[in-house]
């Protein structure tokens, strides 16, 4: 998600700071990938601390001139804080979100199995659901009480889901709206007409179409980046590109006749 636009855009350095297990080792699994993506420098360092470390440079980590990945709160202040130095970050990335905008038409299972998804992730993501119907929000209720038994992240997963909301609205149209004012990070579409109501999206970090498109394919094999903004920052930023990790200069050069031609607005 960050390691290859960043070899793609052309950046010769490209770091890795990433935390330890009890032994004071990095997953090897980590260590391939970042070895197959082209990931020049890598740091058994993480969360806050490793933010203030890229940013000021220490004896054994050098400063970096950008800092992209998401986190948790410490973590999204800290990148903040690191901007305020003169480090560029790629946007407010915190907690997990998801949205889904459901109609009665939807299958209750799938719905609950993507807001399980996502509530699994941490206590701290934000799951909700926006129906139109309420005998569909019963219905994901009840599914979320029994696939949530089949979890092994059950207990992490049940955390979130206390902190969750259930909407039921009059409208698609108006969760629709309801949706932009909240800007989530991950939009599903879960409706009849789903495409035709993805067009009317003006605000999400990113947008699953149609109930076989979960969110987490888009975490692991879809192709689209998933360092996407968090905390209604889908209003301001959109999710890392190759263009993240690219400086733009423009250039002007100008001859003694395309001077003179254009001296009335230096007089």
């Amino acid at each position: 998600m960050l390691a290859i636009p960043a070899k793609i855009a052309g950046n010769k350095r490209v770091v890795l700071c990433s935390p330890t297990d009890a032994n004071g080792n990095i997953n090897p699994a980590v260590l391939y990938t970042a070895s197959l993506c082209g990931v020049t420098e890598i740091y058994k360092a993480g969360g806050a601390q490793a933010i203030a470390a890229m940013t000021y440079g220490t004896e054994s980590i050098p400063a970096v001139d950008k800092i992209f990945g998401p986190g948790n709160a410490f973590v999204t202040r800290a990148k903040e804080l690191a901007q305020q130095q003169g480090v560029a970050i790629d946007m407010p990335a915190g907690p997990s979100e998801v949205l889904v905008i459901a109609d009665q038409k939807a299958n209750p299972a799938f719905v609950a199995a993507d807001l399980l998804a996502q509530a699994e992730h941490g206590p701290d993501s934000q799951v909700i659901l926006l129906t139109d119907s309420i005998t569909l929000a019963e219905a994901v209720n009840e599914q979320l009480r029994i696939q949530l038994s089949t979890l092994s992240r059950k207990q992490t997963a049940e955390k979130a889901i206390e902190n969750s909301k259930t909407i039921v609205l009059d409208s698609i149209e108006e969760c629709i709206k309801w949706s932009d004012a909240y800007a989530p990070e991950h939009l599903i579409i879960n409706t009849e007409k789903a495409g035709d109501v993805a067009d009317q999206i003006q605000v999400a970090g990113s947008i699953f179409i149609g109930s076989y498109t979960c969110e987490s394919l888009g975490d692991y094999a879809s192709g689209t980046n998933h360092t996407l903004p968090t905390y209604g920052y889908a209003r301001n930023y959109s999710g890392v590109s190759v263009d993240s990790f690219v400086n733009k200069v423009t250039y002007q050069k100008a001859t003694s006749q395309g001077l003179k031609n254009l001296d009335q607005p230096l007089k």
